[in-house]
């Protein structure tokens, strides 16, 4: 477990592929990744990477000015369900392609995806659509 916004900022800045691995699989409170949040703003995208951070960092992370912090959230396999909408309707093609690649996206959201504006996002949605017939 990481104890610190310090702790998780040295750990992922590490050159020791170790202490690198940490960063992304140890868990922290949600006071420690809020800390990261409010401290180390150039550390949000790697927060959202962390594969134990909780459902309400996430929710946080989604509204997120950064649209390459909200495409990181869209990635994420335990998202919480509401996310998937949201993400689902974000103004940026990106975020919305990621939502689109996630393997845990519902099916309604995939069909809605699949009439989108942009092309790519379109096409991954229907193929996600029929890969799950």
């Amino acid at each position: 477990m990481m104890h610190s916004a310090e702790e998780f900022v040295q750990l992922r800045q590490s050159h020791c592929q170790s202490d690198y691995l940490r960063a992304a699989t140890d868990s922290a409170t949600v006071d420690v990744w809020l800390d990261v949040i409010r401290r180390f703003p150039e550390m949000k995208v790697w927060v959202a990477h962390n594969k134990t951070v909780q459902p309400e960092i996430l929710i946080m992370l989604a509204s997120d000015p950064d649209s390459k912090i909200r495409a990181a959230v869209a990635m994420k396999n335990n998202l919480p369900d509401k996310l998937f909408a949201v993400l689902a309707c974000d103004a940026d093609d990106f975020v919305r392609e990621r939502i689109s690649y996630n393997k845990k996206t519902p099916a309604q959201i995939l069909r809605r995806l699949s009439q989108d504006s942009c092309k790519p996002v379109a096409a991954q949605a229907r193929k996600r659509l029929t890969q799950s017939e």
